[in-house]
This record gives C-alpha cells, sequence and structure tokens, in this order.
C-alpha cells in the first residue's frame, strides 16, 4: 500500500523555504507513531530539510541525480522501483512523506492519505497537490484543539481511495 502522510494547511501550503512553516508537536508524534519501523519515502529536498535518515525506518531517497547520502539511505532514482516494491508486497505500507514534486508524481498510485489539516493559512512556497475528493473517501476524522504545545486547532484525516 502507498499512504501518504502530510501536514497541510487550509490553501494545501506544506513549506516554505524547505522548512514547514508551523510547530505542532502533536503532529510530530503522529508522524512518528505511524513511520516508525515502516519504509519512508521522500525527495532530496525533503532528506536536506530533515537532514539526517529518520531512525528506526527505512530511508528511501528518489533522486534522479544521485548525490552524497549517508549509507543507511537507500537512493532510488525512479518511482517504478518503488510500483515495483507495492506490487511485490501490497500488504505493506510504503510512507511516500514528501516533498510537493514527490507527492504529486505519486498521486495517482496512492492508496491511503493521512493529512494533518491545520485550520490556519500560513505564507509559503510549497503545496500539496489538488486532489478530485470524489476518488477519495474520508475513512477517519479527529479534531485536536490548540493547546499551550499546539498553537492551531488541527484535524488528523485519512482518506482511502474509493475501489
Amino acid at each position: 500500500m502507498i499512504s501518504f502522510i502530510v501536514a497541510m494547511d487550509k490553501n494545501h501550503v506544506i513549506g516554505l523555504n524547505n522548512r514547514l512553516p508551523w510547530r505542532l508537536p502533536r503532529d510530530l508524534r503522529f508522524f512518528k507513531e505511524k513511520t516508525t519501523h515502516q519504509t519512508i519515502i521522500m525527495g532530496r529536498k525533503t532528506f536536506d530539510s530533515i537532514g539526517k535518515p529518520l531512525p528506526n525506518r527505512k530511508n528511501i531517497v528518489l533522486s534522479r541525480s544521485g548525490g552524497d547520502f549517508p549509507p543507511e539511505i537507500e537512493v532510488v532514482s525512479d518511482i517504478n522501483k518503488i510500483l515495483e516494491w507495492n506490487q511485490a508486497d501490497p500488504e505493506k505500507e510504503y510512507f511516500v512523506i514528501g516533498g510537493a514534486k514527490i507527492y504529486e508524481q505519486m498521486l495517482p498510485f496512492a492508496d491511503r492519505m493521512y493529512i494533518t489539516w491545520i485550520d490556519h493559512a500560513f505564507q509559503g512556497d510549497t503545496y500539496f497537490p489538488q486532489f478530485s475528493e470524489a476518488e477519495w473517501e474520508l475513512t477517519a476524522k479527529e479534531r485536536e484543539e490548540k493547546d499551550e504545545k499546539n498553537p492551531y486547532d488541527f484535524y488528523f484525516l485519512q482518506y482511502d481511495r474509493k475501489k
């Protein structure tokens, strides 16, 4: 199963200057809970923004140009490799964690989306691609209210592709 995991604002902003434009510890905890002991797939810019392999995960970087990556990183130059893995083991969940170009390229193949939807508008330069809600079913929705550590109201949404 190919799953997206992403946080976005009400305008689909996901980044500004290769960084998240917000701080939401509860969302980071959700990300960690979902992706620990899983395979995560990201583009080179997303890896650069993180700066290191994420622990307790298989880290895959999609990059046509290759580059100098730590030995814990597996570099793949073509999304077809991911699609082959998914076809060989469709029960395994592969988490696409960004960035925008990777989400856009992988959207036709995604089976599930975990979206943290932040009820706020941020300045940004990177956006999650538009998707047709007619192709997706909202299967879970959990509201989180702002508090002293999480300064925005937000929702954890799960969409599954309609069969």
